[in-house]
């Protein structure tokens, strides 16, 4: 494996160079760097051509000028990385940096519920096969795949941001939309459980009166202005978790992995009131330790209580704990809403429509953290309706050949439970091609969504890469082509190896 790694790394360093290479010149002779100040009226106008003359080396052949840049960015090896400047005499390393923080803040987020919920919904597709829940799926997501993103983005301007504003004045739901919205949900619970008449009708109802009813609590007692959850309903969810979680990792009739994830999520449980003391005093670094040491704690958890697999039970206990110290974040996130939303800064209007922040907001790291959400929303929400139907499709119809193949049947034969041979046989084999999107996504994702970035006025590194071709600033675009580009072919690396590991039959040498 050493060896194919050395061998692929190697090639593609070669390759890349002549991709730089033609970049660069193209950018270089697309239009006149000078043109600006050329036009401009300034007394010093000659004293500015020179000095950006200089300044870009604009006096050297482009062909020439090219390998400047490249020992700049051979620097970087040695801890003396120089990329340049722009045409206005920025650093581009600099502009680089934040740029590459907005892009990551935006796409990466998204990028990640995409796959999830794509995987997700492909996977049930395939197993309802032909069913109305797959092919209500199908149209669904096709049409938001066709839909151009520009418009996506007004609509959720208009829907998602102001209509939202203009309903916390007054968040009651009116009876008619309670309905609605419970019948709509009841019908895809239905479609998802599938069976018998029966038991989708028990599916569909249950989840359209629990829906129903939760509906009816929000709009009376307004709950929207100050949202919380609350221990009952931290407490419910992390009990479900742990059965959920247990059935999908291990199955239930592994009783030490479900004793383990109980264990977890009674001990969350416990620690809910306690941990509101240290919430108080929170900061970035603390969140993240707390993280860390909830999957370390629960998966200690896990192993201890063992079974015939360890390893398995600490597994599932981990995932238990961090969905459960997630949804106790989310609760306390929730219980600064009414302070954000009525801050000086924001005036009852907190789903932002452009920008990455509100200037000068203050407070504290879970106000901020709301901030974040807030302005994080609509192009999250966009990004994610173009992008889900590809997962969900590619997903669908690669799981939809697994399960036809001999071995699935053979394990079905030898009396494995459903679960057994969808979780260990059919899922990991059906995620080879969706590896393969995944890592061909990363380099563009990374790149940033230049429309996306440009409507919801985002200064990530869509924009630094259209700012450099219209300004025939070749640095800033050697800047995105170089991370994207090294990005591109980290990941298809990684992408390879992942193939040995979902499929031991795959050998890389």
């Amino acid at each position: 494996m050493a060896t194919f790694v050395i061998r692929r790394l190697v090639a593609s360093f070669f390759v890349f160079l002549a991709a730089t290479y033609l970049m660069y010149i193209l950018t270089a002779l697309s239009g006149d760097p000078l043109e600006d100040l050329r036009a401009s009226t300034a007394p010093n106008a000659a004293q500015l051509i020179e000095r950006r003359i200089d300044l870009l080396n604009l006096d050297v052949p482009p062909y020439l000028r090219y390998f400047i840049w490249l020992g700049g960015v051979g620097g970087c090896f040695i801890g003396q990385c120089n990329l340049g400047f722009n045409v206005q005499g920025q650093p581009v390393l600099e502009i680089l940096g934040q740029a590459l923080g907005q892009t990551l803040q935006l796409v990466t987020f998204a990028a990640i519920v995409a796959v999830v919920i794509g995987v997700i919904i492909g996977i049930t597709t395939a197993l309802r096969q032909y069913s109305t829940y797959d092919y209500s799926v199908t149209f669904v997501t096709f049409l938001f795949f066709s839909l151009p993103i520009f418009w996506v983005a007004v609509l959720l301007k208009q829907y998602i941001a102001i209509g939202f504003n203009d309903f916390l004045r007054q968040p009651t739901i009116p009876p008619l939309a309670i309905v609605v919205i419970a019948l709509a949900l009841g019908l895809i619970a239905a479609g998802i459980a599938g069976g018998d008449l029966k038991r989708r009708l028990i599916a569909g109802g249950t989840a359209a009166v629990v829906t129903g009813a939760a509906l009816a609590y929000m709009s009376a007692t307004e709950w929207f202005l100050t949202p919380s959850l609350g221990i009952v309903v931290v407490a419910l969810t992390a009990i479900g978790l742990a059965f959920a979680v247990t059935a999908i990792s291990a199955g239930l009739r592994n009783r030490r992995a479900l004793y383990a994830s109980l264990t977890v999520a009674v001990l969350a449980i416990v620690l809910y009131y306690p941990l509101q003391f240290l919430f108080v005093s929170m900061t970035l670094p603390l969140f993240l330790g707390l993280a860390i040491g909830t999957i370390l704690l629960s998966g200690a958890i896990g192993y201890f209580w063992g079974g015939h697999d360890r390893w398995q039970s600490a597994r599932t206990a981990a995932i238990v704990g961090f969905l459960t110290a997630g949804v106790i974040a989310l609760d306390e996130f929730m219980s600064y809403w009414n302070a954000y939303s009525n801050s000086s800064r924001v005036r009852g209007r907190p789903i932002a429509t452009i920008g990455a922040e509100t200037p000068n907001l203050g407070g504290n790291f879970w106000v901020q953290g709301v901030d974040s959400f807030t302005h994080l929303l609509l192009p999250t929400i966009a990004l994610i309706l173009i992008s889900i139907a590809s997962y969900t499709r590619y997903t669908r119809s690669s799981m939809l050949e697994v399960l036809n193949q001999d071995y699935i049947r053979t394990a079905r034969a030898k009396g494995l439970t459903e679960r057994t041979v969808l979780v260990r046989h059919a899922f990991r084999n059906a995620m080879i091609p969706v590896a393969t999107i995944i890592a061909f996504d990363i380099g563009a994702i990374v790149g940033g969504a230049v429309i996306t970035e440009r409507v919801f006025a985002w200064t990530g590194m869509g924009a630094l890469f259209q700012n450099g071709l219209e300004r025939t600033d070749p640095n800033p675009v050697m800047a995105f082509f170089l991370v994207t580009g090294t990005l591109a072919i980290i990941f298809n690396l990684i992408a390879d190896l992942v193939y040995a590991a979902l499929d031991p039959r795959i050998r890389i040498s």
